[in-house]
C-alpha cells in the first residue's frame, strides 16, 4: 500500500499494489486472531498456478475454510463487546466467495475501512515500481515470517481492551484489523488516532 497525502492531512487515497507477483507465506491470504488459548492464524487457501499474477489469484473454495473461519471468529470473540454489530458482515464477505484473493482483500479491505469511519480512495497501481523507491510505501513492511517492530520501532505500540488480555499476561499485539474492531467498536478510529499522538 502506497499513500497520497497533502502536507498534514489525512491520507485520501491509498495505492494497492496490482502488479506483484503473488507471495506465499504473507499477509495477502492470512490474518491472526486472539482465541482463548492464544494467536489462531485465519488463511484463505488459493490455487496454485503459473503465473501467480496477484490480481489473477484464486480463492480455492474446495476446502470448507470459511466455515472453520466463521467458528473460529466466533469462539474467539463471542464474548467481545462488538462482535455481534459486525458479524452477520464480516462473514457475508466471506460467504460471497469472491473468486479471487484481489476480489476478497479488496472488499475487506473497503469494510474495514469503512467500519472503523476512514475516508479513503482505494487504487490499484498500474506498474510494479522496486523497493524503496517510492514515497510512504508499506508494502514489504510487515511479513509474518519477520518480527513486527514497526509500532515499537515508533514508540506507538499502545494496547487496547482484548477479551483474552488477562489470561494471555497482557497486550497481544500483531493481530487482525478484526481485533481491534470486535474489542473497542466505534472507538477503533480514536484508537488509531492516538498512535499518531
Amino acid at each position: 500500500m502506497m499513500l497520497d497525502r497533502d502536507a498534514g492531512a489525512v491520507p485520501s487515497t491509498a495505492f494497492l499494489e496490482a502488479r506483484e507477483h503473488y507471495q506465499k507465506q504473507s499477509y495477502r491470504n492470512r490474518c491472526y486472531i486472539l482465541a482463548g488459548d492464544g494467536i489462531q492464524m485465519l488463511q484463505v487457501p488459493v490455487l496454485h498456478q503459473a503465473p501467480m499474477d496477484i490480481l489473477h489469484v484464486r480463492v480455492d473454495y474446495s476446502t470448507p475454510w470459511v466455515v472453520r473461519t466463521q467458528r473460529a471468529l466466533d469462539t474467539a470473540y463471542d464474548s467481545s463487546a462488538y462482535y455481534e454489530y459486525y458479524r452477520d458482515e464480516v462473514l457475508a464477505l466471506l460467504q460471497a466467495c469472491p473468486a479471487t484473493l484481489w476480489e476478497l482483500n479488496l472488499s475487506a479491505l473497503r469494510w474495514c475501512l469503512d467500519a472503523i469511519g476512514i475516508s479513503c480512495e482505494l487504487l490499484p497501481t498500474e506498474d510494479f515500481a522496486a523497493p524503496g523507491t517510492l514515497p510512504d510505501d508499506y508494502r514489504f513492511l510487515l511479513h509474518p515470517k519477520r518480527p513486527n517492530t514497526v509500532l515499537s520501532s515508533l514508540g506507538l505500540d499502545r494496547p487496547y481492551y482484548q477479551v483474552f488480555r488477562d489470561r494471555m499476561g497482557g497486550f497481544t499485539p500483531g493481530l487482525s484489523i478484526l481485533d481491534l474492531l470486535f474489542n473497542e467498536g466505534p472507538n477503533a478510529l480514536l484508537w488509531l488516532k492516538t498512535l499518531s499522538r
